[in-house]
């Protein structure tokens, strides 16, 4: 299978990063509240809206939540409009001249279609993000990269396909994916479902690495870290679902993995708060059959996940981490004599 996901880091010298811990003590209730009271509302009037969303809202961090909440929850995620510009974008990967064209004209489709029926791509929805926070005196930014999901095809990945929003509060800078956390699309009507994903909101940096590579240095966020394209294009796939329980992703590093049978592979993860060892298993598929088991050994220490597994048999394996009924990610191992 094609992989997917995982992890970049870089430096950001002259700002602090954070995450959603951060504003533990902070109820969003209100905020969500707001968001919810504006759901009728169109996008020709936008400081009408901002007012509305950020009205008795106390603190920076609310006003921008309420915004933020709107927007996951009432723009729909064009995944047709996307596929198209993908087209588009490879076909003339070497013709500058028509590249530009095209993106010039395409900017026009993706507005229209953010205003009149309220559906766009992840470009519209940072930008609509960052224009909601502009009015609200928010300082907020585009940040554009390299997204992975389980659909992206790595061989075709030669240029930026994916945009997010970075975001300034308390002096902090935070990073948001409101086009992930909208929703999701089904795979093969392509059809989208609002389903919000809360994981995606003042992310950890850490996490959000492991499926957005940055393009421009100045927004990475985490420090010291060395690691290249290359190396995330060999990790592994992590599903939005993983930002429910996770705070990092440890190991493996990769996606794929030779080893020799009865060999073992060792899987490590910093959790937001501790889980049931009962509910974690595996789902193996060797190409004929699928199986679902659970781990060899399991040691949880605080917020720290270790799992290890053993193949005791040769063949090629699909191997999914489930957490519950929640896929957390994926990886494939070749066990050979």
């Amino acid at each position: 299978m094609k992989n997917l996901w995982y992890i970049i880091a870089f430096i950001f010298v002259c700002q602090t990063f954070a995450q959603q811990s951060d504003f533990s003590h902070i109820d969003f209730s209100k905020a969500d509240s707001n968001a919810l009271a504006c759901k009728d509302e169109k996008l020709n009037k936008l400081p009408k809206l901002v007012y509305k969303l950020t009205s008795g809202l106390p603190t920076e961090v609310e006003r921008f939540r309420a915004i933020y909440m709107w927007v996951c929850t009432n723009i729909s995620n064009d995944y047709n409009l996307y596929l198209k510009n993908e087209r588009k974008r490879n076909k003339f990967y070497n013709d500058s001249l028509k590249l530009n064209a095209w993106n010039t004209r395409f900017n026009k489709i993706i507005f229209h279609k953010l205003l009149e029926e309220k559906k766009t791509i992840c470009t519209g929805y940072a930008y609509l993000v960052k224009k909601l926070s502009d009015l609200a005196n928010i300082k907020c930014e585009i940040v554009h990269g390299y997204g992975r999901t389980s659909t992206t095809n790595i061989e075709k990945l030669k240029s930026p396909n994916h945009s997010w929003n970075a975001v300034e509060l308390n002096g902090k800078w935070y990073l948001c994916d409101p086009t992930w956390a909208s929703g999701f699309q089904n795979a093969e009507t392509l059809e989208f479902t609002f389903q919000y994903n809360d994981g995606f909101f003042l992310s950890e940096p850490e996490l959000f690495a492991v499926n957005h590579f940055l393009v421009e240095n100045k927004w990475i966020f985490l420090e010291g870290n060395t690691n290249t394209f290359e190396t995330f294009l060999e990790s592994p796939i992590i599903y939005g679902k993983a930002y429910k329980y996770l705070l990092a992703h440890t190991a493996p590093k990769k996606m794929h993995h030779s080893i020799t049978k009865h060999d073992k592979v060792t899987f490590e993860f910093v959790l937001q708060k501790p889980i049931e060892q009962k509910d974690i298993s595996f789902l193996i598929d060797n190409g004929h059959h699928i199986k679902k088991t659970n781990p060899t050994n399991t040691l949880i220490e605080d917020l720290s996940l270790t799992i290890d597994y053993q193949f005791n048999s040769i063949g090629f394996y699909d191997v999914h981490l489930y957490f519950g009924d929640d896929l957390i990610s994926t990886y494939t191992v070749k066990v050979k004599n």
